[in-house]
């Protein structure tokens, strides 16, 4: 297979990939010199993705019948706790607007297992690891079986491990790991064969936040020209007779459509997202969402003060997430879900990228490298990539765009925490997610080979 050869197959990709980076007031030229590290770096990968180097997988070799079992916890904390996202709110949690869930998916087929944990919350971070081990070790699974993501809400409460931080979240930690250890049990007791299958949508709830000043700098805030990745993944899971079973939705959104004021306990709009569309398509149906590539992507309405309700004024976090749940249950109700076998595949990597130069470590000497976690995962046709990190949305677009599956999840604030990644060409232009990011301008274009390397291992 030669690379001309590749070029012409998969034009459709690149100019998708251009079509989501357009920016109105540039012109294509300058738009392609702006990204061109990004889009070249997916490119060269698909050029020489025969040669990639193979990361070891666990797999069968042939697709067999796909089981899945669901389970669902509330995880909403009964004392008032500290929030996470803003370091300038630092009064506890005053209520409950609406309910934190996890939800876990556990797939088998063939012998071969592939867990995914998706949880109201900013982050698991230093609950990662703990809960990922005590999983492995009480049901087998191996590092590169199991997704542990969080929708990135900034109303839930923060995870706290350690003895002498505020004792309510350590306990509202401490519970939550082993609530959680149960919840992945009852979905593995609970498989059953299942029908599935894979649509897309589209919305407008997420907007690029990297506002331009006057000055050229730039500051969060809205920017309508900026890129951002409205693909709404639905995957369906049907018992067999037919039953709605499951519905799991990837977008890319930040969620903070509530700010540092609010005091009030909520999913955001993925949350809210998913409590709509459960309870339009079933209560008996889970829909469990998960963050896209989104460091650089908020909600439309951001950092809101609270949930407005005066003179029939509609909350706008409840607003963006009917939106997108609406979409979520319009691509469910057009999906057949009819395939029934599919082989599962899947890798786990901890790659060692440059860190930016001068970048310390609470005063220590400067780090030369930073690790980041990257799960790649297959379920027949359908790819899923985990980062361990707040992967800005040029990224995760450029993953997809060299991805050898047709649909691909890609899934950030998973198995790990590392900050935020950004793209090259941004790093010239500055603003929070570059100034705060650990890692140096070329690691974007190094995670989007590696990771296009792994898809292809699953092949």
């Amino acid at each position: 297979m030669d690379c001309i050869r590749i070029a012409r197959c998969d034009t459709r990709l690149w100019a998708g990939l251009l079509s989501g980076l357009h920016y109105e007031e540039e012109n294509v030229n300058e738009h392609i010199r702006r990204n061109s590290g990004i889009v070249l770096a997916a490119f060269l990968v698909l050029c020489v993705a025969e040669f990639a180097v193979r990361v070891p997988v666990a797999g069968a070799e042939g697709g067999a019948l796909l089981r899945a079992g669901i389970a669902k916890i509330d995880i909403t904390p009964d004392k008032p706790v500290l929030m996470s996202g803003y370091a300038s709110r630092k009064e506890l949690s005053a209520g409950v607007h609406d309910h934190l869930y996890a939800r876990i998916v556990a797939f088998e087929s063939g012998g071969q297992r592939l867990v995914l944990v998706s949880t109201d919350l900013i982050g698991l971070y230093n609950a990662f690891e703990p809960l990922r081990d005590a999983i492995g070790k009480r049901y087998g699974l191996k590092p590169q079986e199991v997704f542990l993501s969080s929708t990135h809400t900034h109303s839930g409460p923060t995870p706290l491990v350690h003895d002498g931080e505020n004792a309510s979240n350590v306990e509202y930690t401490n519970g939550l790991i082993a609530k959680l250890l149960d919840a992945v049990g009852q979905a593995i007791e609970h498989q059953e064969a299942v029908q599935f299958g894979v649509g897309r949508g589209y919305s407008a709830v997420g907007m690029n936040r990297r506002e331009k000043k006057a000055d050229g700098s730039v500051k969060l805030g809205r920017n309508p020209y900026g890129p951002t990745d409205k693909e709404v993944l639905v995957l369906k899971l049907m018992k067999q007779d037919g039953t709605p079973l499951a519905a799991l939705f990837d977008y890319a959104t930040h969620g903070t459509s509530l700010g540092p004021k609010n005091l009030q306990i909520s999913g955001d709009v993925l949350g809210l997202a998913a409590q709509f569309a459960e309870k339009i398509l079933a209560p008996s149906v889970t829909a469990a969402p998960f963050a896209g590539a989104s460091g650089d992507i908020d909600p439309w309405y951001r950092v809101l003060p609270g949930f407005r309700t005066e003179n029939g004024w509609v909350p706008e976090p409840e607003l963006l997430g009917t939106l997108l749940g609406e979409e979520v249950v319009h691509v469910f109700g057009g999906n057949q879900a009819t395939e029934t076998q599919a082989e599962i595949r899947t890798a786990f990597a901890t790659l060692d990228l440059p860190a930016k130069k001068g970048d310390g470590n609470q005063g220590a000497q400067a780090l030369q490298t930073m690790p980041l976690n990257v799960t790649v995962a297959r379920i027949g046709k359908v790819g899923f990539v985990a980062v361990g990190c707040e992967l800005l949305t040029e990224v995760g677009m450029a993953i997809k765009s060299g991805s050898p599956f047709g649909e691909t999840f890609v899934i950030t604030h998973c198995n790990g925490h590392a900050g935020y990644l950004a793209p090259a060409p941004l790093h010239a232009e500055g603003g929070y997610e570059v100034g705060s990011s650990h890692f140096a301008p070329e690691a974007a274009d190094m995670l989007v080979k590696r990771a296009v390397e792994m898809l292809q291992g699953l092949k």
